[in-house]
């Protein structure tokens, strides 16, 4: 897999990489999951997550255009680990429910150290994965997303797959900032929000 393509890697297939899976699926994007215990493991969910979705290995996913983070905080660090990651995008999705382990730092901010050469964006860690992984479209209007990141090319890429998938996006601004915003104990961590059409 090239980076110029469309593909979305997953990293954990638990129930948030599940639902990031069904959410690239839905903007029409392939799909390559993967887990520590090897693809074979992950039959029944690509059975379920239906047609345009592959399970492969680690180093596959992170092969793709778009890699997404989707493993529990304290497996990140292993999840990452000996990978290469030369200028690909990095979605975290990840939730340190403790972050008084962060030394002042955003928890976006240590998965950047982590995953040296990739340009991170904070996304789809606000809301629980049975609302992500659900069809955004709601009460007449979409389910908002809250993403940050220091790449303007990067968020807009992040930006664009979401929106495709039906979100309506919001950009908090640098990693920093808007990740201070949506991680644990920030003012945007649970917030299940619906942006209502114009009635005009």
């Amino acid at each position: 897999m090239e980076p110029a393509d469309r593909t979305v890697g997953i990293l954990g297939a638990g129930r948030l990489g599940q639902a990031m899976a069904r959410t690239a699926l839905r903007a029409g994007r392939p799909v390559v999951i993967a887990n520590s215990r090897g693809p074979e493991s992950l039959t029944s969910v690509v059975a379920a997550l239906g047609d345009g979705a592959s399970a492969r290995t680690v180093a596959d996913a992170a092969a793709a255009a778009i890699v997404v983070i989707a493993v529990p905080w304290a497996n990140v660090p292993e999840a990452v680990e000996g990978l290469q990651w030369n200028g690909r995008i990095v979605i975290d999705a990840t939730n340190d429910f403790d972050p008084s382990d962060l030394d002042g730092k955003t928890s976006s901010e240590v998965v950047a150290d982590l995953v040296e050469g990739a340009l991170v964006v904070k996304a789809a860690n606000t809301l629980v994965a049975a609302v992500l992984g659900a069809d955004p479209h709601e009460a007449g209007g979409q389910r908002v997303l809250f993403l940050s990141g220091d790449d303007t090319d990067a968020k807009g890429e992040v930006s664009a797959l979401f929106q495709d998938a039906g979100f309506f996006t919001i950009d908090l601004g640098d990693l920093m900032t808007g990740g201070k915003m949506q991680q644990v104990g920030g003012p945007l961590a649970g917030a299940n929000l619906i942006r209502l059409a114009d009635p005009n």
